[in-house]
């Protein structure tokens, strides 16, 4: 199935907000506990496409998905690659797939511009953007 990019500006807007937020909120913690829970995150958002309607395609995107994040768990630099593999895989799935919220056909375009973000900051070396003490681990 082949489904045109969005034109409603929210379809790229809402997305880019959302990252940001998440960068901000990520932000509170301080490393190595930011790059362990990210490491978490992202190695779990590898499997949420599994049933997507890519078929067998899947399994091996969600397993090489999993060993990137593992690796995250002591780079940031693996974590900027697992999330964008999975930025890939969400706009794969916008024009072929199935989208990642069933009832918002452009989510998986959404969540595209959203983890590509993520994907930036954390090549950046998720640098801290703190306006108060960290949640996790004074710095």
């Amino acid at each position: 199935m082949h489904r045109p990019l969005p034109t409603e500006l929210l379809d790229y807007v809402g997305p880019a907000i959302g990252a940001l937020v998440f960068v901000l909120v990520m932000s509170r913690f301080a490393d190595p506990a930011r790059r362990e829970l990210n490491a978490v995150i992202v190695g779990g958002a590898m499997g949420a496409y599994l049933g997507g309607g890519l078929g067998i395609w899947e399994l091996p995107f969600a397993a090489i998905g999993a060993v990137v994040a593992y690796r995250g768990l002591r780079s940031h630099r693996a974590i900027g690659i697992a999330w964008w593999m999975h930025s890939a895989w969400d706009l794969v799935h916008h024009l072929y797939g199935d989208p990642i919220w069933p009832f918002m056909e452009t989510s998986s375009f959404g969540c595209m511009i959203f983890d590509a973000i993520i994907g930036l900051w954390f090549f950046l070396g998720a640098p801290s953007i703190r306006t108060r003490r960290s949640l996790v681990g004074a710095a």
